[in-house]
């Protein structure tokens, strides 16, 4: 029998990690420190207007421009996010950390206790790098289902936006989480019709 203070809480809907990703200021330095590791070869993509034409970043129309990088390991993904321009949670990971004051009680209350606001505070992160998000699958239940469950665990979207493939479209979303966490959660929907946009292979594409 669970105790009580078990119940107090929702029940997991995460699923399965897909993606680890590393926030960097000089990606190749970091593809190349991961390919000593055997991680590697990577795909490299620009996140644009043209390539992720739809940006929102905290509630507002989104400017972030990305420089992205995808290795296979099993069956996790690693990647690697160099901000290029504009306003991101990448950005902020490698500038500063953030803490806004979240009521805690933004939690639907007949689940969780409420509690007192944070107090906001910025502090500076001096240009450090490293694990900046953790995707899950949530169990592949549409994106609009997953939005509207962290919201009501208290974690809206902080930066989402619609990459476009070759064909098809991925819908990511980031969720306001590193405040409680120490990390930021990712969900990913690839369509059915899924196919890589233009991008280039380091240091050289696998051998078929």
């Amino acid at each position: 029998m669970p105790s009580a203070a078990m119940t107090m809480f929702p029940a997991p809907f995460l699923g399965s990690i897909t993606e680890v990703c590393i926030v960097t200021p000089d990606h190749r330095r970091t593809m190349d420190g991961l390919l000593r590791l055997g991680i590697g070869p990577f795909q490299v993509f620009d996140f644009t207007p043209i390539t992720v034409p739809t940006r929102r970043f905290r509630g507002l129309d989104g400017d972030f421009e990305l420089k992205v990088c995808f290795a296979k390991q099993g069956d996790l993904v690693f990647e690697i996010m160099q901000p290029v321009s504009g306003k991101s949670l990448m950005a902020e990971w490698l500038h500063e950390v953030r803490f806004p004051a979240i009521p805690t009680a933004a939690f639907n209350s007949s689940v969780v206790t409420r509690r007192s606001l944070t107090i906001p505070m910025v502090m500076k992160r001096n240009n450090k790098e490293g694990i900046q998000h953790i995707a899950f699958d949530c169990k592949n239940i549409p994106m609009t289902d997953r939005k509207r469950e962290m919201q009501a665990r208290g974690f809206p979207p902080a930066m989402e936006g619609v990459w476009k493939g070759r064909s098809g479209t991925c819908t990511f979303c980031f969720f306001d989480t590193e405040a409680t966490v120490g990390t930021v959660v990712e969900s990913i929907h690839f369509s059915d019709d899924w196919e890589d946009p233009e991008h280039e292979w380091y240091p050289a594409a696998p051998k078929e």
